[in-house]
């Protein structure tokens, strides 16, 4: 809890937050869950701080329960906030069964009645976050969630997934918008897209935004770079989902230095839940330096021989470069071109030794019109195949599922080279 030193009493009174050792939290999404109207009201009041301004918060009745009940079917956000008037041992009970409906990295706050140091003990054991007694104190709450996500022992808030091609025209950039668009749909979480093809990038047309600001703006003053300015810079895609889009201009060169983004990803690693890179395919030291500080990696290829070899190398150098990471998502895009003579998926994951997470068949119709009219596949055509293959891939790349292993056959004799090993 706060520590009384750092706010007076007549601020704790008028509920007015004047230290400045309070940070604003991050664009987290908080649930919280109540049983009475009193603590309803203090949780209110609580989110209308302005230092929650970048949180997206809800307040619903009905305490553990309702929690149980919600998240068996949707996912749960980054902070859970839920009051109970259960007993010691009912209280166990229920807290086991959100502990089996919540997903790895959501943190809990409870709000009870009792000021009990054994069972404060006991809720830190097992995971929870915080255990605070009612009625709230506005100004400790605020420091509360201000301090499990902004404290110096920490860990970063946010996500980051980079989608590379293996080769340019392979649609990386499509598949990388329409990942995040899905996600923050779908799971309710805040996401960020930041388009690092600076001369060339697609985001902003693919959402139909032409951004005066955006990632220009970044490396131009990368020692300015701080959550504040990220902000401002931001341009709203749709509901939870944002953009920081590439200008793309050719009035000046963008040789970059190795570091010219750390300072960016370090600023969303802690603001953001949720970050997706769409990464030009080139190969010098700063795409190095962000596949090497992202938490996961998207490799979109063809299936053809110059995208195997080409993916073979990038995961090749990323097993060298990110030994105790997972693989990287292998996702094959354009399959079934006609008349073009194709690597099957088999063959291909056999190749690279990772099992392709989706297979993305070609469907120039579907992708053509989305990218014309500036949508997402799935606001063109929600029942095509394609649209169903990323809402699933949005799944597997935010950890939602596990990608199923499936049967693989045996090489071609073209291919056993890329392998090391003879026909």
């Amino acid at each position: 809890m706060a520590d009384p030193a750092v706010y007076s009493e007549q601020d704790s009174e008028e509920g007015i937050l004047t230290s400045t050792d309070i940070r604003p939290v991050p664009r987290i999404a908080i649930q919280a869950f109540y049983e009475n109207a009193s603590v309803a009201e203090e949780l209110e009041d609580v989110f209308a701080d302005r230092r929650l301004s970048r949180a997206k918060t809800s307040l619903h009745t009905g305490g553990l329960a309702a929690a149980i009940e919600l998240f068996l079917g949707s996912p749960t956000p980054n902070l859970v906030i839920i009051e109970t008037t259960s007993t010691h041992d009912k209280l166990l009970i229920d807290l086991e069964q959100l502990a089996e409906v919540c997903d790895p990295g959501t943190k809990v706050v409870l709000i009870g009645q009792t000021n009990d140091v054994q069972l404060y003990r006991e809720l830190i054991r097992r995971g929870i976050s915080e255990y605070i007694v009612a009625p709230l104190n506005l100004v400790e709450v605020v420091q509360l969630i201000s301090e499990l996500y902004t404290g110096r022992d920490t860990d970063p808030v946010g996500k980051v997934i980079s989608f590379i091609g293996a080769k340019g025209g392979v649609g990386a950039s499509t598949i990388a918008h329409n990942v995040a668009w899905s996600i923050a749909r779908n799971f309710n979480n805040n996401v960020v897209i930041a388009d690092l093809d600076l001369p060339f990038g697609t985001a902003g047309l693919d959402f139909n935004l032409d951004p005066v600001q955006g990632m220009g703006d970044v490396i131009a003053h990368p020692d300015r770079v701080d959550d504040v300015l990220i902000d401002r810079l931001l341009s709203k895609c749709a509901d939870n989902l944002s953009l920081l889009a590439a200008p793309a201009t050719l009035d000046r060169t963008y040789d970059f230095e190795e570091m010219v983004f750390d300072p960016l990803l370090e600023v969303i690693q802690g603001n953001v839940p949720l970050t997706v890179l769409d990464v030009p395919h080139s190969w010098n030291a700063w795409t190095n330096r962000v596949l090497l500080a992202s938490d996961e990696i998207a490799i979109v290829a063809a299936p053809d021989l110059g995208n195997l070899r080409n993916a073979k190398n990038l995961i090749d150098q990323l097993r060298q470069m990110r030994p105790n990471d997972q693989k990287p998502h292998l996702i094959i895009n354009q399959q079934g071109v006609p008349k073009r003579p194709e690597i099957g998926a088999d063959d291909f994951a056999d190749a690279v030794g990772i099992e392709p997470v989706a297979v993305i068949g070609f469907d120039p119709h579907l992708f053509g019109q989305a990218s014309n009219n500036g949508q997402m596949l799935a606001e063109v055509d929600p029942k095509a195949g394609a649209a169903a293959q990323l809402e699933t891939l949005a799944s597997i790349v935010s950890g939602r599922s596990e990608v199923k292993k499936q049967a693989k056959r045996g090489l071609g004799p073209i291919l056993s080279k890329l392998m090391g090993k003879k026909s």
